[in-house]
């Protein structure tokens, strides 16, 4: 039971993506067999193919689980087809909120489906690719290292980054620092959580994994500073053995990528695209995302590794 807990939430989508049924299925071929029907709404039938392809959509469902999953999904089609029913007796299907949702949906579905057929399963990468990628990455493998991290993301305005840098190098420790951001009137929430490398952004790792405990690194951000403190870290290596499946799903993932991204891009280029009015500047080549060197040095700062276990 307990297990079966772990998939409903899955399995509310799943019933959701799979649809309703319709009426007009019967009239074009005929009453369907018994075995195709798994429930009747006020007439309306839901199928097996319906509940078969929501079971498709759960991740990780064990076979075990496949009787009373399939149980559950078609009450949740049920409840789903009511809803529907009651919402066309509404014309709520003629709601424009409701047909721009639904064009939006139809649009990524087929733009997915597309993309799906035409690109395929990308090929298993082979050992050496596995190795290579496992030694270009120490920080997330051999090197990899559980992380304890506090946090102040800060809002603030430009013209206020290099005073705020300033503070933060000159406080005697955190605790200082976060207060002077209150007199300044400087916007400011902390934070602190506990992370594995594999949890952390790729673009912050590297540098991270350098930093000694107690050090700070300053972040820019859409609306000021994050400010992360290394509060700790342990070291906890994964084997090649061991990472082999996740660094051969990423590989795929990533050759995925690049193969879509040639794919859309021959079709653009065979396509009349023309963004009109104040959109005109989405036609312009959008900004590359911010270098590395967004991270700046870590602070080289003992008076804030005095104060990390000070800050609240």
């Amino acid at each position: 039971m307990q297990g079966l807990k772990k998939v409903y939430v899955a399995l509310m989508v799943a019933a959701l993506v799979a649809g309703c049924g319709d009426k007009k299925d019967e009239a074009a071929g005929g009453e369907k067999s018994a075995s195709q029907v798994a429930a009747k709404v006020n007439g309306t039938e839901l199928t097996v193919h319906q509940v078969n392809y929501a079971l498709q959509r759960i991740p990780n469902l064990n076979p075990e689980q496949s009787k009373a999953a399939s149980l559950q999904v078609v009450r949740n089609l049920v409840d789903q087809e009511l809803l529907a029913q009651k919402a066309m007796e509404e014309k709520l299907d003629r709601d424009p909120m409701v047909l721009q949702a639904l064009d939006a949906t139809r649009r990524q579905i087929l733009a997915e489906a597309y993309m799906s057929r035409k690109l395929g399963t990308p090929a298993e990468p082979g050992d050496a690719e596995v190795t290579e990628y496992f030694n270009q990455h120490p920080e997330l493998f051999s090197k990899r290292k559980i992380y304890r991290l506090q946090e102040i993301n800060i809002k603030a305005p430009q013209d206020k980054h290099d005073a705020i840098r300033a503070q933060l190098g000159a406080s005697n420790n955190l605790n200082d620092f976060v207060n002077w951001l209150k007199a300044q009137n400087l916007e400011n929430k902390v934070g602190q959580g506990v992370k594995p490398a594999e949890q952390l952004p790729m673009q912050l790792l590297p540098q991270l994994a350098q930093m000694p405990d107690g050090q700070a690194m300053v972040v820019n951000a859409p609306d000021g500073l994050l400010v992360i403190v290394l509060a700790d870290s342990q070291l906890q290596p994964v084997t090649q053995e061991q990472a082999k499946p996740a660094i051969v799903r990423l590989l795929q993932t990533q050759a995925r990528q690049k193969a879509a991204k040639v794919e859309l891009d021959s079709i653009k280029s065979a396509a009349k695209i023309e963004y009109v009015g104040e959109f005109v500047d989405a036609g312009k080549e959008a900004a590359a995302p911010a270098p590395a060197s967004a991270v700046e040095e870590p602070h080289d700062a003992d008076a804030i590794s005095k104060g990390v276990s000070g800050l609240k």
